[in-house]
């Protein structure tokens, strides 16, 4: 099959982010001819002069549009594409030169209607973003969920880098006009008209994500407060695991109480948790200090999805 890549970018304020993500497309191995279609969300601080520095070094598709959220601005983008598989990244991503040559190498092996890929911490992030990406990505906080090929089934993948046919993409009608979630909604509804997805692991982006712990907790306590709303609206799709980040705050906070009985045991084992996670971020990330920040960014991920997934779950009951 003869894959014709558009890359489809939604920004809403974010001119650097966009030069960023540019630059790192110019430098993309492979004889791979691609476009690039940025659609500019009703940003009042546009990047258009960002993109007139660009036009001589990528095949670009610049639109502005009124402002109608991520979703929309991706299904946009989609439909001005002439490409015949569309591939989707945020406008904080940095794209390793690799990227398409793993992509169509694996389309090419074995053909999904649409896939996903992880995303690792680039070496010039900061600290916070480094442990806030060991946070979302880590085997021994998310499962590994979010990008570790062992860990994962029926891989559900996120907007931030999502590929889809164009089929697919016709079939579905792409993003609903959901806020959050909208991914994974689309990936549900993909399923149910008979469309696979796939994890190519190897097709990664470096995801700066937020820049503070707050933003972090804004963005994780959203996604905990979608998922249950997505559970209803496709019977069948709900996991235990779900629960997980609003038991380990409910029990962290009952090995706290259990202090005043003289009760240690839950606090031991809380304290041991974090002790080996610290290790194993210090480690992985060679930072001591980016170690002692994936305990915080941990802590606020799991109080963050759990409290946002108690709240809707009991608004529903």
């Amino acid at each position: 099959m003869n894959l014709q890549y558009s890359i489809i970018i939604p920004v809403y304020n974010r001119p650097d982010e966009v030069q960023e993500l540019l630059e790192s497309l110019t430098k993309m191995k492979g004889n791979f001819p691609f476009e690039v279609v940025i659609v500019e969300d009703g940003s009042p601080n546009t990047s258009e002069k960002i993109i007139d520095a660009y036009k001589d070094k990528l095949t670009l598709k610049y639109y502005l549009t009124e402002n109608q959220g991520a979703g929309k601005s991706r299904n946009y983008g989609m439909k001005q594409a002439t490409g015949n598989y569309f591939i989707i990244f945020d406008s904080d991503c940095l794209i390793p030169e690799g990227y398409l040559m793993a992509v169509d190498c694996q389309l090419k092996k074995h053909y999904t209607d649409a896939f996903g890929g992880p995303d690792a911490a680039h070496e010039s992030f900061t600290d916070v973003q480094k442990a806030i990406n060991y946070a979302m990505t880590s085997l021994m906080t998310t499962g590994g969920i979010r990008g570790k090929k062992k860990a994962v089934g029926k891989f559900q993948p996120r907007s931030f880098n999502l590929g889809i046919s164009k089929k697919a993409f016709e079939k579905s009608e792409g993003f609903s006009d959901l806020k959050i979630g909208e991914d994974i909604d689309l990936t549900f509804r993909l399923w149910k008209e008979g469309f696979e997805t796939q994890l190519i692991d190897a097709a990664y982006v470096y995801h700066k994500r937020r820049a503070d712990f707050a933003q972090f907790y804004r963005q994780t306590n959203a996604f905990g407060k979608a998922r249950p709303f997505l559970n209803k609206r496709f019977p069948g799709t709900a996991k235990i695991t779900y629960w997980l980040p609003s038991l380990f705050f409910i029990g962290f906070i009952i090995s706290l109480l259990g202090t005043a009985f003289e009760i240690y045991l839950g606090v031991l084992f809380y304290a041991f948790y974090f002790m080996v996670l610290a290790i194993h971020a210090m480690i992985k990330e060679r930072s001591l200090r980016v170690g002692v920040l994936s305990v915080i960014a941990t802590c606020v991920q799991f109080y963050g999805y759990g409290t946002g997934f108690l709240t809707t779950y009991f608004q529903k009951k």
